[in-house]
């Protein structure tokens, strides 16, 4: 029986996850058996340390018991008897691989599983899912598909590991270079669903934002000179300083235009900007990163939101999810007629995006199209199940009826 001291314990550990999957991937070359014996072990956590308490090496617990759980497995399975001669030793006394170009465990985990042999998507799912634990539901909305699809792909995905026969193995400067932009995603990625949990009571999840954020600064420390890696930091330092004025007391989302800018981290701020200014003076071209921590610039740097400079906004040149920002700050620039347009342009490639039928909701509410507001507004509660994201949407929705 799983209870909360239980799922509080779990959660307390679950910076082990990585470091599990990672050893028994290595031992045993199977990522799928990797993640459910972990998987096992972790729900083994749950139901045993409230009762028993906490072992006095709880990495170690979990480590031994994965590994017993894989083994258990694996001798069930009569045609792996090779790999289950080479799994009875539970203790790896064998020296560790050489830390490579990263030191840092998590971070190098992270550059393992970018392997170029898969697509860009498949890397950064895969990643999400061995590296951070993170359900296939929470990465299925982080990639704005079904969950079946996403299931599918990360089925795939390891199975072209296991075919290719690809290598478990610490990553080098080489590698580093090649896997950068797959690791830029997946921490964003990671960022994203701490910043507003796709799932769960809490509305922001901590120790995901704070992960992803240690990671920023390692990456920026591994690539100082790399405008993306400035561009990701800049944009999780800026989002993550507004995040004491992002939830009401009583548990509902403040949209930017109502949150008490006195409340934001000022260091923060101060720090993010310095980044986008260091980028923007060297005169490159700036990615995807780099604009929409430009974006955030603009709007942190303004002291109400009646003084952001929207049209500083509206000419930065933008992905599908920023045009649907820079829709927002069309609406302020030209109304809302000429913002609903551009949010019906970029429709088609983001249904699934919950904040993408919010924003239409909102614009065909100033436009007096109460009826397509309400349905707007239903779809985007269809959409997300963060509970300060739905009281906001519920009460906007319920709002057109007074």
């Amino acid at each position: 029986m799983i209870d909360q001291a239980g799922l509080a314990i779990a959660r307390a550990h679950r910076s082990e996850w990585s470091r599990v999957v990672a050893g028994l991937a290595r031992r045993f070359g199977d990522l799928d058996l990797a993640e459910d014996a972990a998987g096992e072990a972790f729900l083994a956590a749950v139901e045993r340390w409230p009762r028993e308490g906490v072992p006095p090496n709880p990495g170690g617990w979990l480590t031994t018991t994965a590994t017993r759980r894989a083994i258990d497995r694996l001798r069930r399975e009569e045609q792996r008897h090779g790999k289950h001669e080479a799994a009875l030793m539970v203790f790896d006394d064998s020296p560790p691989e050489p830390a490579g170009a990263v030191d840092d465990d998590r971070l190098r985990l992270l550059f393992t599983c970018c392997h170029p042999a898969l697509a860009m998507e498949a890397r950064a799912a895969l990643t999400l899912r061995l590296v951070t634990g993170l359900a296939v539901a929470d990465i299925a909305r982080a990639f704005l598909v079904p969950e079946s699809t996403m299931a599918q792909r990360l089925t795939r995905a390891k199975r072209k590991i296991r075919v290719a026969r690809i290598p478990y193995r610490v990553p080098s400067e080489a590698d580093v270079g090649e896997r950068l932009q797959g690791v830029l995603t997946v921490v964003y990625l990671v960022f994203n669903e701490g910043y507003l949990a796709g799932s769960g009571a809490e509305p922001v999840r901590r120790e995901l934002t704070d992960e992803a954020i240690r990671l920023g600064r390692l990456l920026r420390e591994l690539r100082p000179d790399d405008g993306e890696v400035a561009g990701l930091l800049a944009l999780m330092l800026l989002a993550e300083a507004r995040r004491p004025a992002r939830v009401s007391p009583s548990g509902e989302l403040v949209t930017l235009d109502r949150q008490d800018r006195a409340a934001w981290h000022r260091d923060l701020i101060d720090e993010g900007h310095a980044l986008v200014r260091e980028r923007a003076a060297t005169g490159e071209a700036p990615g995807r990163f780099q604009l929409l921590a430009a974006m955030s610039a603009v709007h942190t740097a303004a002291s109400t939101a009646r003084e952001t400079d929207w049209p500083r906004i509206v000419a930065l040149d933008p992905s599908p999810i920023v045009r649907l920002n820079r829709a927002v700050a069309i609406g302020e620039v030209h109304g809302p007629g000429a913002a609903l347009a551009e949010v019906d342009r970029v429709a088609v490639e983001i249904d699934g995006y919950h904040a993408l039928h919010a924003t239409r909701a909102d614009l065909l509410r100033r436009l007096g199209r109460r009826d397509e507001a309400r349905a707007a507004y239903d779809r985007a509660l269809e959409l997300t199940s963060n509970a300060a994201e739905r009281a906001y949407l519920a009460r906007r929705r319920d709002e057109l009826d007074e």
